[in-house]
């Protein structure tokens, strides 16, 4: 019973102590949302400077002698001297500078696109080894070239249409420099009258307008997740088929089937 009456006014004390904090901190809040906005800054302050040609022109970059010694810091290396001059005789411009920023953004983009590309396409190598090591001896070489050559047949096939197909009203993505070229997509209208595309209709063959750096890229970086699919049938159906029916179905997957979902 003593327990429970220490209790009770442990709990009492603790809920009085809250209402008086309360009742401390309500004045304080209600005043702090009715004082007034602080005032704007004054109109009359100067506005910003824009940068000029003559700006860029003032900054000067390491000496050819600091160059010489070395930069094992990196202190000096990435600088004004750096940046490439469209026309010599004009020197550095404020073009020049803001070409390079777009230019060095877009490479970034290209170098991380490439590499993620490449890795994935080094997954056919453990695509081969699991599957062939899960064949017979007398099969291992039939599965390892199936995974060899599913690249041979499925990029050809998906170079002369299965892109144009899958990417072909893509653009703009201006994280490659816009692809505008694939600027056309075959569409439909139903559900409340809103366009369904279906297909692209630009990239065929890469030729034309699709001859673009950075379509090129795209078309690595959408190509080796096409093979990885493609790929699939080669191990489900391992030990199963003959090479010839292998050959059709990859570059069915690849010009079709792949590229309609994929889209």
């Amino acid at each position: 019973m003593l327990i429970r009456i220490n209790q009770a006014r442990h709990q009492l004390t603790w809920l009085v102590a809250m209402l008086l904090a309360g009742a401390w901190l309500l004045p304080t809040s209600f005043a702090l949302a009715q004082s007034p906005a602080p005032a704007a800054a004054s109109s009359t302050a100067a506005p910003p400077k824009p940068i000029t040609t003559a700006d860029i022109k003032s900054v000067s970059g390491p000496s050819a002698a600091d160059q010489a010694k070395g930069d094992p810091g990196g202190t000096i290396t990435g600088t004004v001297n750096d940046i490439p001059v469209s026309d010599t005789k004009a020197g550095l411009t404020l073009a020049d500078v803001i070409n390079t920023v777009g230019q060095n953004r877009i490479a970034i983009n290209f170098v991380w696109t490439l590499i993620t590309g490449y890795l994935v396409m080094f997954m056919q190598a453990g695509f081969a080894a699991v599957e062939t090591g899960l064949c017979r001896a007398k099969n291992a070489n039939h599965t390892f070239m199936m995974n060899f050559m599913v690249y041979g047949f499925g990029l050809f096939a998906y170079w002369v249409m299965g892109f144009a197909l899958q990417q072909g009203g893509c653009a703009p993505n201006t994280n490659l420099g816009g692809l505008s070229p694939l600027n056309s997509e075959f569409t439909v209208n139903f559900l409340g009258g809103k366009p369904w595309g279906l297909f692209g209709q630009r990239g065929f063959f890469l030729s034309g307008h699709a001859y673009d750096v950075g379509i090129m890229v795209m078309f690595l970086f959408q190509m080796v997740f096409m093979d990885t699919a493609a790929t699939i049938v080669t191990g489900a159906a391992a030990e199963r088929w003959k090479f010839a029916a292998f050959a059709i179905s990859s570059i069915f997957i690849a010009a079709i089937t792949y590229p309609l979902y994929a889209n």
